[in-house]
């Protein structure tokens, strides 16, 4: 005698109200930080104008173009991500250096506006940076 398949009991599983509600909760979490931590990455600093000025970074320097210099955002995306070029670039800062973007050299702090500490080197690096 065939033998008839047994008939299977199917169970629709529905989520509770609060399941459903603790899973949207958790993905609007997720992207809420993800969004924040974007924004906060690729945030620019606040222009230090008095260094800016007391150095003179803007005699050869712009924000956006090209001068006598690289611009700002040019620096920006050359060493952004480059382990320790924040070191490398405020030893350029505090001590001048020979070219290694073009044919000018950045001038020694005498002839841009006299010595800059370490933490100004730091804070024009990390603005730059930030472009």
């Amino acid at each position: 005698m065939p033998r008839t398949p047994t008939p299977v009991a199917r169970v629709l599983v529905v989520p509770s109200f609060r399941d459903w509600v603790s899973k949207i909760l958790f993905h609007a979490a997720a992207v809420c930080a993800l969004a924040l931590y974007t924004i906060a990455a690729h945030a620019q600093l606040a222009e230090p104008t008095e260094l800016v000025d007391q150095q003179h970074c803007m005699f050869c320097h712009t924000s956006d173009a090209p001068f006598l210099a690289p611009s700002f955002h040019q620096i920006a995306e050359r060493y952004r991500d480059k382990p320790n070029a924040s070191t490398l670039l405020e030893d350029k800062l505090r001590h001048g250096g020979k070219a290694h973007w073009g044919d000018m050299a950045m001038p020694l702090p005498d002839d841009r506006g006299g010595p800059l500490s370490a933490e100004d080197a730091r804070t024009l690096v990390q603005w730059v940076l930030s472009q």
